[in-house]
Parts: structure tokens; sequence; C-alpha cells
């Protein structure tokens, strides 16, 4: 057994707060520290010609504050990531995006008023006289591009766009940091007012941009070039089922866990930016990595085709569905369709009391049921494949309503929840278990989605 292995099959911690609630409040703690200091240095800091024009610079800081929030969000932060999930860290991203964009409609609009007050002119006269400066220039062509991202990020919009027409536009946010950055360094007076708000201010940019090239360029190519992962073997599991076995180089020392997903790229076979998020269908054991994917996408649909030897260029490992959440000693495991992929890989490393619900239409669509009844047996957990149509029957088939799980699951309260699978069959077995009044850190969900 390896180093890893041994630390994910040491039993819970019982004391002290849950990874992922120290991770959130770690979080919200040093982002409400560091914005009672931008409202010290404000409020100390040289005053505005006029009320209007520093509520407008206020506004500006706020605006430059939520952008490195954003780029830290994205940044794929291991200790953030590993206790409280790219999903949820993406989402917090898109809901910041809304107050971004609010903060860059009202941040030049105040400075327009603010200076047409000042010299008794008009906000349109300001903007002429404004946009012969390079730096104002700049941020005003920053905030066009952050406002478009921003529309077209809706999604409304998002479901009328192609995935390449939607990732060039948001490839253009990194320029907007270029323009962001040269339009804070000659126009934002409120952190030259001293060395140290100077300082500062400059080291919260700094630390944002390095996280955000470390983890999204630097330790992908380094990873890649130290393991260099390749195809080892392609085995069908179903007509629509494929699993793809990955081999590499010093596997041993890849930080991956159960339950978590690398986002993989086959080298030469389709186009180099399509990218997908797949889980571990198999704990790991230091010589490979196996993903079971189910073909739903023309990039799925290809890797029953992907030859044997062929290069990977994975990121990851990423995920906080891991057994480093667990807070307690038994465990209920939760499925449905191919969302069995990284329960079954929890199987694998479980310990303590476990009971595993796999959802499926039918007996034949449950993907790796031979594997769960022979990992079930071996490991003492209890398993129960739930099939028919959700609503048949009479009483109708619904066995995620709280009293059905209740009765299969009688000690639900006293163990940790594993849900993975469709988004209406994981919200279904979410609201089920609040009903049954589980605490909220022994539940566990992870909804894949890349962040641009």
């Amino acid at each position: 057994m390896t180093a890893a292995n041994e630390r994910l099959h040491r039993a819970p911690a019982r004391a002290g707060l849950p990874p992922a609630r120290l991770a959130r409040l770690v979080l919200w703690a040093v982002v409400g520290l560091n914005l009672l200091i931008i409202e010290t240095v404000f409020l100390t800091a040289e005053p505005a010609k006029n009320p209007i024009l520093g509520f407008g610079k206020w506004l500006g800081l706020h605006l430059a504050f939520v952008m490195i929030l954003q780029l830290t969000l994205i940044a794929r932060l291991p200790w953030l990531d590993r206790r409280i999930g790219m999903d949820r860290l993406t989402s917090w991203h898109r809901w910041t995006g809304f107050t971004l964009f609010w903060l860059v409609l009202l941040h030049p609009t105040v400075i327009l008023l603010g200076y047409a007050s000042e010299y008794n002119s008009t906000p349109l006269t300001e903007f002429n006289n404004l946009k012969g400066q390079l730096p104002v220039l700049l941020g005003m062509l920053a905030a066009g591009i952050l406002l478009i991202a921003a529309g077209l990020s809706v999604r409304a919009a998002r479901r009328r766009l192609s995935y390449e027409a939607w990732h060039a536009v948001h490839l253009l946010l990194y320029v907007t940091i270029v323009f962001a950055l040269i339009h804070q360094l000659f126009e934002v007076s409120t952190f030259t007012s001293s060395p140290p708000a100077r300082v500062y201010w400059w080291a919260l940019w700094a630390f944002a941009l390095g996280a955000l090239i470390i983890g999204r360029i630097v330790t992908p190519l380094w990873r890649n070039a130290r393991h260099q992962f390749r195809v080892a073997a392609v085995v069908p599991e179903a007509d629509n089922v494929v699993s793809v076995y990955v081999t590499g180089k010093h596997m041993d020392k890849l930080p991956a866990r159960a339950g978590q997903f690398m986002i993989w790229r086959f080298l030469g076979h389709g186009r180099w930016w399509e990218a997908n998020p797949f889980s571990l269908s198999a704990a790991p054991d230091g010589r490979t990595l196996r993903l079971t994917a189910k073909a739903v996408g023309t990039t799925s649909a290809r890797l029953r085709t992907v030859p044997v030897g062929t290069r990977v260029f994975a990121e990851g490992p990423y995920g906080a569905f891991t057994a480093l959440n667990r807070t307690r000693e038994a465990t209920l495991l939760i499925a449905g369709g191919v969302g069995i992929t990284p329960i079954r890989a929890l199987l694998e490393e479980a310990t303590g009391p476990t009971t595993v619900l796999y959802r499926a239409h039918r007996t034949e669509d449950a993907v790796l049921l031979g594997e769960l009844r022979n990992l079930a047996q071996s490991r003492g957990a209890v398993l129960h494949l739930l099939t028919g149509r959700t609503g048949a029957g009479n009483p109708p088939n619904n066995p995620f309503a709280p009293e059905n799980l209740a009765a299969l699951v009688p000690d639900i309260t006293d163990r940790d929840v594993y849900v993975c699978g469709p988004a209406a069959m994981t919200d279904a077995v979410l609201r089920s278990v609040r009903a049954l009044k589980v605490p909220a850190a022994q539940i566990h969900s992870e909804r894949f989605a890349l962040a641009s």
C-alpha cells in the first residue's frame, strides 16, 4: 500500500472543523480582511475633488478587488480545490462576475458625472476629453470587453454560442487584465498615498496573477512533462460507455484521490482545445489511472477509437468529492447513470459501514455493476440497485423520496452522504437528505464544470 493510499484509508478525524467549512471560513475571512484594509486606505488617502469623484474612485477600487477575487477563484489553488471543489469555486466566480458587471457599469459612469460636475460640463464632453489619455482609453476598452463577456455568459446567450466562440471571448478577458493593470498604474491614486499602501496593492495583484499562472499553466505543463501520460488500454463497458486506462512515469507521485476528476485531452485525436472533465472510475493505484465515459458528445464518443499509445495531456486531479471531507465512520454513496464512476472509486477505498444506492433505468444500463458487486462483497458494503422509470407505477416509483431513503438507510443522519449523477437526480437527493435533517457538513456532491 502506498503512502497516499494509507492517508486515504485512515479514519476521518472527529475533532475540529470539517475541511470544507474551514476552507470557506479562511477564504471569506481573507476577503473580509482585505476589504477592511481597502476601506481604511481609502478613508485615510487624500480626498477626491468632489464627493461624486470620490464615490467613483471607491467603486473603482472595489472593481479592481473583485477582479483579483475572480482570478483567485479560478486559479485552481490546490488547498481550496481539495476542500471546496472546483464546481463551487466556479459557481462563486460566476456570481462575483455579476458584481463585476455592475461595478464596470457604475465606475466609469460615476467618474464621468464627477468630472462633469467639477468642470460644469457634460458627461459626453468629459468622455471625449478623457479618451485621449492612453491609460483611460485602455480602462474603457477593458470595461467594454468585460461587459461583452458578461452579457455572453448569461445562459440564454451562452446556449446560442458555439464553444469555440465562447472560449475566444473569454480568452480576451486576459487582455482586459493587462489593460486594467496599465489603467491602475497611472490612474489609481489611493494606493500611491504611501509606500506600504503601494506595496500592499501590487502584492495583491502579484498573488492573484501568480496563482493563476502557476495553477492554470505552469503546474499542468510541469505535471505532464513529468508523467508523460499515454493511453494503455481502451475497454468498452457497454454500447455507449468506454473505459480508458492511462499510464505514465512516476504515477505513484501523482497526488490523485478516489472521487476526483481530471481534464483530459487526447493529443492527435480531435481538436486540441477539446477537453473534458472525466472522473477517475478506479482508485489510483500508483501505476494507472482509469476514466469511464458515456458517449454524450463528440469528444466522449470518439474515446472508443483512441489508439493505444496516444499521448494524453491531463490537468488535475481536481475536486473535493473525496474521503478528505468525511466526518463520520459510516458512508452512504448515491449514484445515477455514469455518475457511478467516482462512486465506484470511493467504494474501492471505503472504510466503515458503507451503503451504495445505484439508480439506473434498467439493470442492463447499470455500468460497472459487476465491479460494484465484487467490491461491495469484498468491502462488506450493502449495494442496492434501484431501477424503473421515476414516477411510474402505483404508488409512484420515487426511490429518493425522503421516506424511501430513510427506509433504505435508517441511520442516514449518522452517515456522510456522497451524491453524483444527473442534475435532476442530484437535486432530488439533496432536497431529501436536507429534509431528513442530515447535517450540511455530511453532504457531499460535485457538479463538474469548467471555468474559462
